[in-house]
Parts: C-alpha cells; structure tokens; sequence
C-alpha cells in the first residue's frame, strides 16, 4: 500500500489498527491467491510483499519510542524473522504457503480485538 493510500484512508478517519487490518487483509489475500495454482513471479511478489509489510512492523517495534508493551513488540519482531526465513524456503523448497497466512490472520484478529477493545473504551 503506497503512503499516498495511508494518507487518503486517515484523511477519511481510520485508525492506525483499521489501516493495519486492512493492509493485512490484502496482503494475505495475495499469499491466499498464490497458494492456488500462481505462477513462481506472482508467489515470489506475494512473499515480498508480506515480507516488506512484517519488516516495517519489526523496524518500528524496534523503535523504543513505540508504545507496545515489550513483549509484544519482540513477538513482531521474531515473527518478522520467521517470516522472512520461512518465504526463502517456500521459493527454495516449495514450503507450504499456509503458516504465513495463518500468522497474517492471528494478527488481524488480534487487531480486530483491539480495535474493538478502544472503541469501547471511547464510547464509555
């Protein structure tokens, strides 16, 4: 999603957790579509993409001025490097694509969860 896209959909007042959702949302819909049947160039950008997404993630976990708990932002970053790992053995030994959009979903429901946790807090 390119930052002209971020900046149209937080013009419209998304939050950051439903830009977030949403961008996995399409990213796993391309890991989704390339587990059936895509060509290896289609895959391959599918990986890309999802690794370029949880590489952001990790880099601004890595930032301490992010307000996650610390826990949880050395969860996203070890799920950054799983992820990087495991697209380089789904292009080299034709891995299962399936963990990865099992991790992308974990994470959108999660960002559900709480989008809906503030939401709830905002409207007592």
């Amino acid at each position: 999603m390119s930052f002209h896209a971020y900046q149209t959909a937080a013009a419209q007042g998304e939050s950051p957790r439903d830009i977030e959702y949403r961008l996995f949302g399409q990213v796993t819909r391309s890991l989704m579509d390339a587990r059936t049947g895509a060509d290896l160039t289609r895959t391959a950008a599918a990986l890309a993409w999802n690794r370029q997404v949880w590489s952001v993630m990790a880099k601004d976990c890595a930032d301490e001025r992010n307000a996650l708990p610390e826990q949880l932002r050395a969860g996203i970053i070890s799920l950054a490097l799983f992820v990087r790992k495991y697209s380089s053995e789904i292009l080299r030994d034709g891995a299962d694509i399936d963990p990865l959009i099992d991790i992308n979903r974990a994470i959108m429901q999660g960002l559900e969860q709480r989008a809906g946790a503030d939401r709830a807090a905002s409207a007592a």
